[in-house]
């Protein structure tokens, strides 16, 4: 028979670990928010570019360059801020990122010139840039070391959410309401955000001078580098896909259908963001190697039967499938790398992603050009075998066998 000490003492065990098992919801719901307004604010020019090059007096290619200077607002952004803002309280580094949303998104609203409304664009690009260096880490200091990756899959949630319902829905009001009301609308977003990542989201201090590791040091850290490669290829074989769907579409005469097939992907990256964040904490490098397996098949699929409807809508949702979770088992993994470089190494990331979309509009252009839609499963290939033995190879960091 138990004594009533050690009954208490168990019951407060078996408390402790419940509270240990249960994840913060509300406060990696904020996270979550945060991203899909990131998301939302990058994309949405895409699909409202007559409307925005009208109101705007510009042609619909200088209106297309509010993207552009939104990705590289958060390219040559993230990593020099990160590394100055080490030693910065986690919560005000926070607010000042979904701040600048509501100040670029504001002007964006009001603006009637060009040049001030490619400035809020900057703007919002670098804020972007930081808070998407913010978002897993923090996600990760959240909770134990058993629930990190689940952690990040929730933060992460908005992200496709964003692309499958955000954008198409931005699209629809912006063509009832006018273009400026959805971004007024993102606005009234980020100022809800700010009052719910005060209230429910914690504080954590930034590192101290003696913890803070350099770029370098950060970089040579055992395991960053294959992540980083990993990402480098895996995004780049993605966006090469992604930014000339409509063309490779048009081989199997689906131009017409490409909000479908886009849907046919958001949808199938939802599941696959939900199956991750199940399995990523027991099976982070077998989900890495399977996600890039199924991405290649695919792939394959495509280079196959390119020219069949059907076979067009399987491999896309196959692709989705095995994108949805990339960048939950992508910045996961190089958390777990960094440990306390967490920041710092996420801003890499971020760095790298960009240049991954960047890379995929060159050199799918170019491959459209030369050789046409068709080169582009072979590319897809290649670039995912690398991802592979990459994955593979790093079975000591970056991808440990567990």
């Amino acid at each position: 028979m138990m004594s009533t000490s050690e009954m208490s003492n168990l019951d407060r065990e078996r408390s402790e670990t419940e509270q240990s098992d249960r994840l913060p919801i509300t406060a990696l719901l904020a996270l979550a928010l945060a991203g899909f307004v990131t998301i939302l604010t990058e994309a949405l020019p895409a699909g409202l570019l007559p409307q925005i090059g009208a109101g705007l007096e510009v042609s619909e290619s200088l209106a297309g360059q509010l993207v552009t200077l939104y990705a590289i607002g958060s390219l040559v952004a993230a990593i020099p801020l990160m590394a100055a803002t080490q030693g910065v309280r986690r919560r005000p580094l926070l607010l000042a990122a979904i701040v600048g949303f509501a100040i670029a998104n504001t002007i964006t609203t009001l603006s009637t010139s060009y040049i001030l409304t490619m400035m809020a664009r900057f703007l919002a690009g670098v804020a972007a840039g930081l808070l998407w260096a913010l978002l897993a880490g923090y996600a990760a200091r959240m909770v134990p070391e058993h629930l990190k990756g689940r952690a990040i899959a929730i933060a992460m949630v908005g992200t496709p959410l964003a692309l499958s319902l955000g954008v198409p829905a931005g699209t629809f009001l912006g063509t009832l309401m006018g273009w400026r009301a959805c971004f007024g609308i993102m606005t009234l977003m980020a100022l809800i955000l700010i009052v719910w990542v005060h209230i429910k989201v914690p504080d954590f201090a930034g590192q101290s001078v003696g913890k803070r590791l350099t770029l370098r040091q950060v970089f040579t850290l055992p395991g960053i580098r294959p992540v980083l490669f990993v990402v480098l290829a895996f995004v780049l074989a993605h966006n090469i896909l992604y930014t000339y769907i409509a063309p490779f579409l048009a081989d199997a005469n689906l131009a017409e259908r490409t909000d479908l097939v886009l849907l046919v992907f958001g949808i199938a990256a939802l599941v696959g963001i939900w199956v991750i964040g199940v399995l990523i904490d027991r099976y982070l490098r077998v989900m890495t190697l399977a996600s890039t397996s199924l991405f290649g098949v695919a792939a394959l699929m495509l280079g196959i039967a390119g020219d069949m409807p059907v076979a067009i809508y399987v491999a896309v949702g196959a692709w989705g499938l095995a994108f949805g979770g990339a960048a939950t088992l992508f910045q996961t993994a190089l958390a777990k790398a960094a440990g306390e470089a967490a920041d710092v190494a996420q801003s890499m990331l971020v760095t790298v992603w960009n240049l991954a979309i960047a890379g995929g509009g060159v050199i799918g252009g170019v491959l459209l050009d030369r050789f046409g839609a068709g080169a582009f499963p072979p590319a897809l290939l290649v670039l995912l075998t690398a991802t592979l033995l990459a994955v593979w190879a790093a079975r000591k960091h970056g991808f440990p066998v567990s």
